[in-house]
């Protein structure tokens, strides 16, 4: 879906808010275990970036990385068959919540490592350009990430070799508990400009300006002209973490996250439609992931005597340890 299209742009923000919603139900069922870092209040960035992409262009993303993954087309029943650690998962209960991918769908998955994701893109679409692949590539990264190393040897790689690779910079305003303006001398934006990117400053509320934004950047591209940058300006509503559902961290001021939540953008997406067929995309989606929902819990667990399958890639078994 390169084109605009309002009806799917609202179902797939719609679509990564109930996952999400459903994901925190069953992390706090013990379902999911180790919690996830909600996606709530970002949905229109993965959205609207994904919609200006074709299905063989290529995605990393980060460890709040559920809206990135399902934006991009992969199943929601397997995406949360993965977070429940289940064998009928994407990547068969070992990726779960920080780690999920789809090949299939270009996906080539989450990454716990902050500002890591970044130059896995760059490599991958180099590497698939070389071989004559006419494909792009979006990798999402956050405001905390913007001073790590390893991004910016990614950006300069792919400008000097003029990878076509957009950078996504969800700038919700925390590092985890770190504001921005902590943490970041200048500007993210700004960050482009010492390697030759072009940039743009966009509200990431609404999923039909990040889509407009992509596309124009997407095109340029495709045409040989390197890489971009976008940061598109967010607010989380949710935690960094569900952890924070039972210690309550303090580092927010409510009247912030009021005004935060003010611009929903399953609101800002809907408020686009007919009310008929927003209530009937609503209804659609509720359907699909209490499927999902019915699908993820009846998979069954990995055998833990197969833990350490697929640890190399030429199918070698690993020797369990001896005494």
């Amino acid at each position: 879906m390169t084109g605009s299209d309002p009806l799917r742009l609202y179902r797939t923000v719609r679509l990564i808010r109930r996952f999400e919603e459903r994901a925190i139900e069953l992390v706090h069922a013990g379902q999911i275990v180790g919690g996830i870092h909600p996606y709530l209040g970002q949905e229109g960035i993965a959205a609207g970036v994904c919609a200006a992409l074709d299905r063989e262009d290529l995605v990393t993303g980060t460890h709040r990385g559920h809206g990135h993954v399902l934006a991009k087309g992969a199943d929601p029943a397997r995406m949360l068959a993965e977070l429940c650690g289940r064998v009928t998962g994407l990547n068969r209960g070992r990726g779960g919540s920080m780690h999920a991918a789809d090949f299939g769908v270009g996906v080539l998955g989450a990454n716990a490592i902050v500002g890591a994701a970044g130059a896995i893109l760059t490599g991958a679409v180099w590497e698939r350009r070389r071989r004559g692949a006419g494909i792009v590539g979006a990798t999402f990264f956050g405001d905390g990430a913007v001073n790590e190393g390893m991004l910016l040897e990614a950006f300069n790689l792919a400008a000097l070799w003029r990878v076509p690779v957009l950078f996504v910079c969800e700038n919700n305003g925390y590092a985890t508990t770190m504001p921005v303006d902590g943490a970041v001398a200048g500007t993210i934006a700004g960050r482009a400009a010492a390697f030759g990117m072009p940039a743009a400053v966009v509200d990431g509320q609404d999923p039909e300006a990040v889509r407009e934004v992509t596309a124009a950047a997407v095109a340029r591209m495709r045409a040989g002209g390197g890489p971009e940058l976008v940061e598109a300006r967010t607010y989380r509503f949710d935690a960094h973490h569900t952890f924070e559902h039972q210690v309550r961290l303090d580092y927010r001021p409510p009247e912030e996250v009021a005004e935060g939540r003010s611009r929903d953008p399953v609101d800002i997406a809907g408020a686009r439609l007919d009310p008929a067929a927003r209530a009937g995309v609503d209804a659609a989606v509720e359907a699909e992931l209490e499927a999902a929902v019915e699908y993820a819990l009846a998979g069954p667990h990995p055998d833990p005597a197969t833990a350490l399958d697929h640890l190399y890639a030429s199918g070698l078994t690993a020797r369990t340890g001896g005494g």
